[in-house]
């Protein structure tokens, strides 16, 4: 890899000079070519394990820095969401607000009418009551009109049963009364012919009794010959 050998490379450069330093202490004399390849060696794996391990970590680090930007994406499109949320809900209060204090409003205005409108309220329904009963008695005469109308119906019929039943009697008494009214007209033109005859006959022999002998006997034939046109004097029998 990359990335170890630069750490290698770059650990040798670093350890060279603590080789040296521990050599000043006084023990490089003492040591041997292979003896300080040895070491050499030994360290370096050792800082290769420890950088190994910290490139692991590395590794690690990164992928929870990869995961923690995941995370925080996902967190600021909630945050995101949230906010919309919020903003949602804060409109939808705020026409809540209104709404209720339009329901506010309204109830006052309906309380203040109802106050106005109570005494008109109880006039109505005064006059409602009266009607009532109005109504209650206007509807009890029309049940018995309505009951009166039914047997004046019922009357009517039978009545109108009798009439066809006894419709010949009707005639026949009609007729009779007209005969009667008949009769009585002429009695009464019969009369009225009689008297009127009676008074030109007794007229007649006053103008007899007062006029000469010549012409009392050619009045009383005149008068003869009326009274046998009218029926009155029949000569003939008188001649038999």
């Amino acid at each position: 890899m990359l990335f170890g050998e630069r750490v290698i490379r770059r650990g040798e450069r670093w350890d060279t000079p603590r080789d040296t330093m521990s050599d000043e202490d006084g023990d490089s004399g003492t040591l041997t070519p292979e003896v300080r390849l040895q070491q050499l060696e030994h360290k370096l794996e050792e800082e290769t394990e420890r950088l190994v391990k910290l490139y692991d970590a590395y590794e690690q680090q990164e992928k929870e820095i990869v995961g923690l930007k995941a995370e925080i994406e996902v967190l600021e499109k909630e945050v995101i969401d949230k906010e919309i949320d919020r903003e949602g809900l804060e409109q939808l209060l705020s026409e809540k607000d209104n709404r209720v204090r339009d329901l506010e409003l309204g109830h006052a205005k309906a309380t203040k009418r109802i106050e106005h409108l109570e005494p008109e309220l109880e006039k109505m329904e005064e006059k409602y009551t009266r009607e009532k009963e109005r109504l209650s008695r206007v509807f009890e005469i029309a049940e018995e009109l309505d009951g009166d109308l039914r047997l004046a119906v019922a009357e009517m019929k039978a009545r109108d049963d009798w009439y066809v039943d006894h419709m010949q009697i009707f005639e026949d008494l009609n007729r009779a009364i007209k005969t009667r009214y008949d009769m009585i007209e002429n009695a009464v033109e019969a009369e009225r012919k009689s008297s009127h005859m009676q008074r030109a006959l007794k007229d007649r022999l006053d103008e007899i009794l007062n006029s000469p002998d010549g012409d009392a006997a050619a009045m009383v034939k005149d008068i003869a010959d009326d009274l046998e046109d009218d029926g009155v004097l029949n000569r003939s029998n008188e001649e038999e």
